[in-house]
């Protein structure tokens, strides 16, 4: 994950998004938050964050994508920053961030950045920070940081996705996906607040607390290696919503069943949408039929890291 240089006056970091398998809203929580439980997943799908030294105290930001802010409100910066306050850090930062996660899909490219940053900045400042109390930072900044600071391939998240527990030996070999983005940027805070307008009016949006089954069945048919899934063991409490503010999922959706896919989720709060399939090759083989459709659709073939 890490290449440093030879005076260690910078570090380079890979940067992988996820999945969520399973997405389940429980509650609106008293700090405007709400209750979760996850089961997350990490693909080899990655950015390149370069973390280096500055003599003086300022934390400047580079990013190849533009539509990624490079000021105060960028994750990293507020990362950064944390870390600097928090120990008396006398040292300033450049940082480049290299996209190739999209951005505002569900993925939690930012938040993996962040995390970059406090695993980068904990070897870079010699800060020697273990897990627990890097995780305890990274969750006041966003709660899908704490997942990727864990630096494992699955884990459950509760509480607002930020209380971790890794799931070990999960699986003998990793899932392939095809995964679908749309050039729409959701904006999380706004799906949520519709998940809460929706369920308490049940305005013709089915689907929004019941999912069938249980994240421990579907950690039971990952342990057995049933791969795709053939039942509806997949779940997100946000799709129905997201769906319903942006019908291009639904299509995406249409798309990949059409073409046989039995298994598809949307993840996190969109509109990014992955199915599973059995292989490496059958998800490049989609890959190729999904990009002649001449949508403007990303499309990435992935599997778990």
């Amino acid at each position: 994950m890490f290449h440093n240089s030879k005076k260690f006056t910078s570090v380079v970091i890979k940067s992988y998004a996820k999945l969520n398998l399973y997405l389940e809203v429980l509650s609106l929580r008293k700090d405007n938050y709400h209750n979760l439980k996850t089961l997350f997943e990490r693909i080899d799908l990655s950015d390149k964050i370069t973390l280096k030294n500055r003599c003086d105290r300022l934390i400047n930001i580079k990013c190849s994508n533009r539509s990624v802010p490079c000021g105060r409100t960028n994750l990293c910066y507020r990362s950064a920053k944390l870390l600097q306050d928090s120990f008396g850090i006398k040292k300033g930062l450049d940082i480049t961030i290299e996209k190739r996660i999209p951005v505002g899909a569900g993925l939690g490219g930012g938040s993996a950045n962040a995390a970059a940053v406090f695993l980068g900045l904990n070897k870079l400042w010699k800060l020697n920070l273990p897990k627990e109390k890097l995780t305890r930072l990274g969750s006041q900044i966003g709660a899908d940081v704490p997942f990727f600071i864990y630096d494992t391939p699955f884990a459950i998240g509760e509480g607002r996705g930020d209380k971790i527990k890794p799931v070990k030996k999960l699986l003998r070999k990793p899932i392939w996906h095809i995964l679908v983005v749309p050039k729409i940027n959701v904006s999380t805070p706004l799906i949520y607040k519709k998940w809460d307008e929706f369920s308490l009016k049940k305005s013709g949006v089915s689907g929004l607390t019941t999912p069938k089954h249980d994240v421990k069945m579907l950690l039971s048919g990952l342990r057995k290696n049933s791969l795709p899934f053939e039942d509806e063991l997949l779940f997100n409490s946000l799709e129905p919503v997201t769906i319903k503010l942006y019908p291009e999922v639904r299509r995406i959706e249409f798309a990949l069943r059409s073409l046989g896919v039995k298994s598809i989720l949307m993840s996190g709060s969109g509109p990014a949408v992955f199915g599973i399939l059995s292989s490496k090759k059958e998800a490049v083989s989609l890959g190729r039929l999904l990009r002649k459709t001449g949508r403007s659709w990303q499309v990435f073939v992935t599997r778990t890291l």
